[in-house]
């Protein structure tokens, strides 16, 4: 196994001759993906890795200067194609590496036939013409909570972005993955994220894409979904579930793996 594989716990599973990439968001570790990939096993090669930062990657690898900004995640997932020697690929990501795929897709169009695009956004703070769901106010109260008791801020955050109350077998994983993370880049990711704009690239990006999107989403309103839809540069397509949160393959799985697997399994004209 290679540094970057070992680094971001790269996980390689199923047997075909198409690729599968998925990637997780803030928060969570590849564990999140865990309802879709028995599903995919028989059909797929799939390639499961984490994000640095997460709670299962090693803390002292994680360079606070490299992922000031996304790009540092984007150098990571071109790196790990690289060393697996993928030609190319179907990337479902969700929330943060959505927006990852994205912008590994305009220097890298030929690496990926479709992107599957879950719980995204590009922009998480409102502005005059433009709503993402947060005032810079809520997000500095984020950042507050951090940084004074990260344990009670992941308590707090976890069912307000899940959806659901503490007791949900969803929100109890979601914290406890919340939780591995350590404090300080907890934070330094918040930031990174919360408060990037992607919306300037959207344009740039050629490979078709299909939106995934819960109906309520705190962080990443139904109206996220059609701007992305309206701005991207190439083909597109939304599928808006009838479910709850920000990570609805972790909360609802029985409606959102058939929708995943539908997506995954037919490209853009054909999806059913």
């Amino acid at each position: 196994m290679g540094i970057v594989e070992e680094a971001h716990n790269v996980r390689i599973v199923g047997k075909g001759n198409q690729t599968v990439i998925l990637a997780h968001g803030f928060g969570t570790d590849q564990s999140v993906w865990k309802h879709l990939v028995p599903h995919l096993v028989d059909d797929y090669r799939v390639i499961l890795y984490d994000n640095m930062g997460a709670g299962t990657t090693n803390p002292e690898y994680f360079d606070f200067e490299r992922y000031y900004t996304i790009d540092g995640f984007v150098y990571d997932l071109l790196a790990i194609l690289q060393e697996l020697q993928v030609q190319s690929c179907t990337f479902v990501g969700h929330s943060l590496s959505a927006m990852v795929g994205l912008l590994a897709s305009i220097s890298h169009p030929h690496l990926f036939t479709k992107l599957i695009l879950v719980s995204a956004s590009p922009r998480f703070l409102n502005d005059s013409e433009y709503f993402g769901g947060f005032q810079q106010e809520d997000l500095t109260q984020f950042y507050d909570g951090i940084r004074s008791n990260y344990k009670a801020w992941c308590s707090g955050f976890a069912p307000l972005v899940i959806g659901g109350d503490m007791d949900s077998v969803a929100v109890q994983e979601f914290s406890r993955t919340l939780f591995n993370m350590r404090p300080d880049i907890a934070l330094s990711l918040a930031q990174t994220i919360f408060q990037f704009d992607m919306r300037p690239i959207l344009g740039r990006v050629t490979v078709p894409c299909h939106i995934i999107q819960s109906t309520k989403d705190l962080a990443a309103p139904v109206v996220v979904a059609e701007y992305l839809q309206q701005n991207l540069g190439g083909k597109t397509i939304v599928e808006v579930m009838p479910t709850e949160g920000h990570l609805p393959q972790l909360s609802a799985p029985d409606v959102v793996i058939p929708v995943l697997l539908n997506h995954i399994r037919h490209d853009l004209a054909e999806t059913k």
